[in-house]
């Protein structure tokens, strides 16, 4: 069952005291490249959702890109890092994939399970090698096995999930575009469902078929011994939102929430309380129906004086939250991964319960 996330949802965020995040007071770029930017960070994880920590690793991802003094150049260069965490410090240890002879230029979100030694990097092929610059997107992935020394060798060539956009999805293979307008089919999140082993991909999609500019859309595809196929949309935002982004799932005392990200900027008209942040829904099955956590989806938004602070929010099975610090109140871009939160989950209600790390007031 699809379910609609509509603008009486959205409304009720002015009614509402949101959960702000903490202001970011220093950045900390300690361990990590000073001429490269990170951000949509998300762990290594096991089959149930939970972070894995690997011969004392505890492995992360992010998309990453030189600094050329313009942070809206990073998506044109953007390639998969793998990150450490020990303590709260944060270490990059390079590209995660080895350089591959593929069509698509360049790598953007995804997420990773290792599963029997194995680990499966599930991301977005973004543009096309044939011509630069294009926001076509694909969902990709890759495996490989990791070794001793606990990190992933003898990958294999990368290779296309999906062919097509299916009939419930819009292509999301123009060349040219604007950041915040395109269509999508991209961040695909793995998610093993407890209640009967269901093996599926979370995506963010744009609805096919709206005659609306703001048709943002939660995918679906589910495993079938042919290969990935996909399946009608968990949740659609169709007069509402362009871009659900990050879509993931995650299951938590017998429920399942449906995450994703948003801005202030992909709103409809009409929208103008909305504020950027993480958004979810919660149902008792995978078929739904859903529906929006505290009321209105909102779980978590920047503080109002800070608006860009943080984004890119994901949540996996423990209720950490990652994000990345996205523009700071002097307008610098922050560029590295931001203090990690934790949240609280009861049924319909969601908040912040604890801060897991440092950096924010």
């Amino acid at each position: 069952m699809t379910t609609a996330w509509i603008a009486d949802h959205v409304h009720r965020i002015a009614r509402q005291a949101a959960v702000r995040i903490p202001p970011v007071i220093m950045p900390d770029r300690s361990g990590l490249e000073c001429g490269r930017l990170y951000w949509d960070m998300w762990p290594v994880q096991d089959a149930t959702g939970g972070r894995v920590t690997v011969a004392g690793r505890a492995l992360w991802m992010a998309l990453t890109a030189p600094d050329r003094g313009d942070p809206s150049l990073r998506h044109f260069e953007a390639k998969i890092h793998l990150l450490e965490r020990r303590g709260e410090a944060w270490g990059d240890l390079g590209p995660v994939l080895p350089d591959f002879s593929v069509p698509y230029e360049r790598e953007w979100a995804g997420s990773a399970l290792l599963d029997n030694g194995v680990l499966t990097l599930f991301f977005t092929a973004a543009g096309t090698s044939a011509k630069a610059g294009g926001y076509q997107q694909e969902l990709w992935a890759a495996t490989g096995r990791i070794g001793a020394d606990g990190l992933p060798h003898d990958w294999t060539a990368p290779t296309r999930l999906i062919a097509g956009y299916g009939p419930h999805y819009m292509p999301a293979d123009a060349h040219e575009g604007e950041a915040g307008k395109i269509k999508a089919f991209r961040d695909p999140a793995y998610f093993r469902d407890p209640a009967d082993g269901g093996e599926y991909l979370a995506f963010t999609a744009s609805l096919a078929g709206s005659d609306s500019a703001y048709n943002g859309a939660f995918g679906l595809a589910r495993k079938a011994a042919s290969g990935w196929v996909l399946t009608a949309p968990c949740l659609h935002a169709e007069g509402v939102n362009n871009e659900l982004e990050r879509a993931h799932l995650v299951f938590h005392a017998n429920h399942y929430y449906a995450f994703w990200s948003t801005q202030t900027a992909t709103f409809a008209p009409g929208l103008p309380d909305a504020p950027g942040g993480l958004y979810g829904m919660v149902a008792e099955s995978m078929q739904g129906p859903w529906r929006p956590l505290n009321g209105s989806g909102l779980v978590l938004a920047n503080p109002p004086d800070r608006p860009f602070q943080t984004y890119s929010w994901y949540v996996d099975a423990s209720l950490t939250v990652c994000s990345f610090v996205d523009m700071l109140p002097d307008g610098q871009f922050g560029g590295v991964p931001a203090p990690l939160l934790r949240l609280a989950l009861d049924g319909d209600r969601a908040g912040i319960t604890a801060l897991t790390s440092g950096s924010a007031a």
